[in-house]
């Protein structure tokens, strides 16, 4: 007959456990309505035994923030396999899964939350945009972008950011219908941006060039004309 004991966990597994259930409980509510208490009553341990392992609230929302920048980051990261445009239609699948899954934590990685103006923060939230940044350019196949690319592809992501931010207030356009829009957001704003750079022209030229008769940026070109004539 089971005695009902719990088997006793090490710092470390404790720790991502801790960090587990407060990714969980801010994925569905701000943190800030988060308290220590419900943390330790979901781990199943007492508050002070949450105390223990990280000295404030801070300091486990940080350490879950980082876990969820961790994953988000990992979002941009598809194989480099078929068209740019299918590619990154992908891509917005995955990041917006996670905005679907995690809203609130989101949100508070985005805006900041309880850690507004944090250095550890900032630099999570850097750290995404960078890892998302660089591995626009690896679909592209590009190493040495043209000061315009970078600008246009940074600030596309910035675009894609504050797009899912107000998504969640309502979710009033379907999904799929936005991640495509952000598709081609992302190939009028390098359209606009190549014909002030031949330099970059060339290479979207090249980026562009296995794309399908039915992808995303051919659906563009098809919605703009129809919008033109």
């Amino acid at each position: 007959m089971s005695t009902g004991v719990r088997r006793r966990m090490g710092v470390e597994e404790r720790r991502q456990q801790l960090i587990g259930v407060a990714l969980d409980l801010f994925s569905h509510r701000s943190p800030d309505e988060v308290s220590i208490d419900e943390i330790a009553a979901a781990a199943g341990i007492s508050r002070p035994l949450v105390y223990h392992y990280f000295p404030g609230k801070l300091s486990l929302y940080e350490a879950a923030l980082q876990r969820a920048s961790d994953d988000l980051a990992g979002r941009f990261v598809v194989p480099e396999e078929g068209s740019l445009g299918g590619r990154l239609l992908r891509v917005m699948g995955r990041f917006f899964d996670f905005v679907d899954d995690h809203g609130p934590g989101f949100a508070a990685l985005m805006r900041g939350g309880p850690a507004v103006g944090s250095s550890t923060t900032n630099a999570l939230v850097d750290g995404v945009r960078q890892a998302a940044y660089l591995q626009i350019l690896s679909h592209m196949k590009v190493e040495q972008p043209p000061a315009r690319l970078e600008l246009m592809i940074r600030s596309w992501i910035s675009l894609v950011e504050s797009t899912a931010l107000i998504w969640l207030d309502g979710r009033r356009i379907p999904r799929t219908d936005l991640e495509r829009q952000l598709v081609h957001d992302f190939g009028a704003l390098a359209a606009v941006s190549a014909a002030y750079d031949d330099e970059l022209a060339t290479l979207l030229r090249e980026s562009l060039r296995n794309e399908p008769g039915d992808g995303p940026f051919t659906d563009l070109v098809v919605r703009l004309i129809a919008l033109a004539s």
